[in-house]
């Protein structure tokens, strides 16, 4: 006995499908994602490194050094790192 074949077209007039093509294969999505972000990190670090701290200047005009109170120190000397040389 010989087999039909059943070749049954369904007709789409009018009916185009377009198969949207993604701008990034997903199997590489999460790859390209991490290297984007560990780049703007690099770059911030980068920037941040860079910029120069500005040096200190002369006090402005309206600065008054008799009204000017010195902060009291709460850390006992045996306590105090001295960080600042």
């Amino acid at each position: 006995m010989a087999q039909k074949k059943n070749n049954i077209k369904e007709r789409q007039i009018g009916k185009n499908i377009t198969v949207k093509k993604p701008f990034i294969d997903p199997r590489f999505k999460n790859t390209v994602w991490t290297v984007f972000f560990i780049i703007v990190l690099l770059i911030f670090f980068i920037m941040n490194n860079t910029v120069q701290v500005a040096e200190k200047g002369p006090y402005p005009p309206t600065f008054n050094p008799s009204n000017h109170e010195e902060p009291v120190k709460k850390v006992s000397a045996e306590l105090d790192l001295n960080t600042h040389k």
